[in-house]
């Protein structure tokens, strides 16, 4: 997360990752961590806070990264490789274990800059609605942590579906 603002999105990320199996965060020059909001928002991640690491920049943070992603709530006019969600969990998934993947979340107000995008392979977009595309930073992380554990357990189906007149409500 980079120049994270209130200390309760934070906590709320770490609540997010932990959700869904993630424990590695990283702050870039976070307003105001630690801080109580932030472990009251964690509501159980207390792990995941306590681990955090807490860089001065962008470079420091993705340090050692081998895949690096950048989102969005926007797509920029860029030369960098566009991926949805699901596109982007499929290609995290598909590298060797030992590669090193970063997933970059921007300021709450502003997002990422654009020179921090072109830090990153690739850009991640969540498709809102373009009129109000305002995700709270922990939503994004739940969305795009979510992905990932979909495409890491791959969840058969089994439900046999049919194709019947459905009844109405009387």
């Amino acid at each position: 997360l980079v120049a994270t603002t209130p200390p309760g999105n934070i906590g709320s990320t770490a609540r997010a990752m932990k959700t869904m199996g993630l424990s590695r965060l990283y702050l870039v020059t976070p307003k105001l961590f630690p801080d109580l909001k932030a472990k009251e928002m964690a509501a159980g991640a207390d792990d995941v806070l306590a681990n955090a690491v807490i860089t001065e920049t962008l470079e420091d943070a993705i340090k050692g990264c081998q895949l690096i992603i950048a989102t969005s709530a926007r797509p920029r006019g860029l030369s960098l490789p566009g991926l949805m969600p699901p596109d982007c969990a499929e290609m995290i998934v598909s590298q060797p274990d030992e590669t090193e993947v970063a997933i970059v979340f921007g300021r709450e107000h502003a997002g990422l800059t654009n020179e921090e995008l072109l830090r990153c392979h690739f850009h991640v977009n969540i498709p809102s609605d373009p009129g109000f595309s305002s995700l709270n930073l922990s939503q994004a992380v739940q969305i795009i942590a979510y992905e990932l554990r979909m495409k890491l357990l791959s969840p058969e189906v089994n439900v046999a579906c049919h194709q019947e007149l459905l009844a109405t409500a009387d």
